[in-house]
């Protein structure tokens, strides 16, 4: 896994980490990576239910499920073992549906949302679908109350798409009915780069954690490789909208008439348009950090929480599901963006690296605004190079300049070294906790009084970490690495907060970025701060391993 960030062309805009991270003692919660169920034969269900929001709202809403048991979940590290699963009336994203380029791709369609709802269908745009059984509708075939319509395709080109329905879009959508379809590139490309950056797919990934990916690279293209990838969906919704279809619903049933119409007869009134939620991956935050398939999101299984290790390439697949654009900004660092709707961006020139190929012309982006029904892919890197001092926090002199981490034995005693490669990285030994180190910052205090081991003389004095800060996302150190909490402990031995955490003060301190709608409302929850459209990238230690099966 060795990375070359000039050859992605990435240049760091890190705000100061004092203002845009926090450092976390992180409570159990799980990353998001990118699950969903494995095709290339998939039986869905339109079906309605309701989810829950952060404010206590359980709203009605129509979603996409699984008529039956799926053929499997992926990826393969995380399966019904760890509590996957597919609900069989809804959910909301839809499932996101995993197949490979050249599957011949069916989707069966029941339609079982209320009669009075009328009809349904699905789109997937971007691939020439054929279909049997249903009736015609305005841009597909339809399944009536009750009904099943089969849509078949091939998967013809890699990337990451949305579906969604094609019926009353302006309500069903609305109401839920959407989801992502992710295909995989049949082969791990070549490239003239030594190493290669593209690494199957296996049990394990170069640093000897366990490698969650669905593919070895998102495209047929040797600079599209990854080492970590997360889906998100971004959605708004108008509970007005929802409110008047349950009320009608209701009414409907109890009035005992059955509606036949293929439109339905709803009269539901979807403007003006006043959103109060905003969502990614169907849940607001703080819900959307909690665990992938939670018990009490029943509706809501997919989670929005990243999780990466310094000089990781991070896929970030990203679809626009409602209405609204929605300026989502990824601190950190910029995005650099691979393709669109599964086409990749490319110059004529060639790739100086891979001259066989077309070298990427995608933008970096500081926020990658999604349109309505638009998918992108892009990578998101990191290594704290640009800040002028250590994130590691390493000391420089005396026996403080070893780590005693029993993590890894074969380091105990032994001073961690940055020995740069080319393009001034730690990149030897993928084993070592600062793998992917920015080397001229080795060393470099930010301290000047600290009340840790870290070497003094830097440019900032932190107030006394027993005072400074309480909670449980609080971790007592501006530093990321295996000791990092311990280094910061006070005077008095103790580590804020004392006995309201689960976390040993030795366990994981790393950093935490902010991700988050830069449209100002888009960030609460029906009106309260904060809440919406807004997660955290955590950015963990490489002595910590990242487990996204559960």
């Amino acid at each position: 896994m060795s990375l070359n960030v000039y050859k992605l062309c990435f240049i760091p805009r890190l705000l100061p980490l004092l203002c845009a991270a926090a450092v976390l003692t992180i409570t159990a919660s799980a990353p998001a990576a990118v699950p969903g169920i494995t095709g290339p034969t998939f039986n869905l269900v339109a079906h309605d239910g309701y989810i829950s929001e952060p404010d206590g709202a359980m709203v009605y809403s129509w979603g996409y499920g699984c008529n039956g048991s799926p053929s499997g979940f992926a990826p393969a590290s995380i399966g019904a073992s760890s509590g996957a699963v597919c609900p069989t009336d809804m959910q909301i994203p839809g499932p996101t549906l995993i197949v490979h380029e050249g599957d011949s791709v069916s989707v069966t369609l029941t339609n079982s949302l209320p009669a009075s709802a009328g009809n349904t269908s699905i789109l997937f745009p971007g691939f020439q679908v054929t279909t049997s059984g249903g009736s015609a509708g305005l841009m597909t075939q339809e399944a009536a109350a009750g009904g099943t319509v089969t849509y078949t395709f091939t998967a013809t080109t890699p990337g990451t798409r949305s579906y969604y329905s094609g019926t009353q879009g302006d309500l069903q959508i609305e109401m839920g009915l959407y989801g992502a379809i992710i295909v995989l590139p049949n082969n791990v490309p070549s490239s003239n780069v030594s190493p290669s950056p593209c690494h199957a797919v296996s049990a394990a990934l170069p640093d000897g954690q366990v490698d969650y990916r669905l593919a070895a690279s998102a495209y047929d293209h040797p600079d599209t490789c990854y080492d970590r990838e997360y889906l998100f969906q971004f959605s708004e919704m108008d509970p007005n909208i929802h409110h008047q279809a349950e009320q009608q619903v209701q009414v409907a049933a109890t009035a005992g008439a059955k509606c036949t119409s293929p439109a339905g007869c709803l009269n539901i009134v979807t403007e003006n348009y006043h959103p109060a939620y905003f969502m990614i991956n169907g849940r607001s935050m703080p819900d959307d950090m909690d665990p992938n398939y939670a018990y009490e999101y029943a509706h809501q299984p997919y989670n929005g929480n990243p999780h990466m290790h310094p000089g990781e390439l991070v896929l970030l697949r990203v679809i626009g599901q409602g209405r609204w654009q929605h300026p989502f900004h990824e601190h950190g660092n910029h995005v650099r963006i691979l393709a669109r709707d599964g086409n990749l961006i490319l110059s004529p020139s060639a790739d100086p690296y891979n001259p066989s190929v077309d070298a990427l012309a995608g933008p970096l982006l500081f926020t990658t605004t999604t349109t309505p029904g638009l998918a992108m892919d892009g990578i998101f890197y990191w290594t704290g190079r640009g800040l002028n001092w250590d994130v590691y926090g390493h000391s420089k002199t005396g026996a403080a300049s070893v780590y005693t981490d029993a993590k890894f034995p074969a380091y105990l005693g032994k001073p961690v070294v940055c020995t740069p490669d080319a393009n001034g990285y730690y990149t030897a030994d993928p084993h070592a906790p600062n793998y992917y180190e920015w080397c001229p910052d080795h060393g470099v205090a930010l301290e000047k009084h600290p009340f840790g081991t870290v070497a003094n003389g830097g440019p900032v004095t932190l107030p006394d970490p027993n005072v400074l800060t309480n909670g449980a996302w609080y971790g007592g150190s501006v530093y990321l690495g295996p000791d990092a909490t311990v280094r910061a402990t006070g005077p008095d031995g103790v580590t804020p907060p004392s006995g309201t955490i689960a976390n040993s003060p030795t366990q994981e301190a790393g950093f935490a970025y902010m991700w988050h709608s830069h449209n100002e409302r888009e960030i609460t929850t029906n009106n309260i701060f904060p809440g919406g459209m807004m997660m955290m990238m955590l950015v963990d230690p490489r002595s910590y391993p990242i487990d996204e099966s559960k």
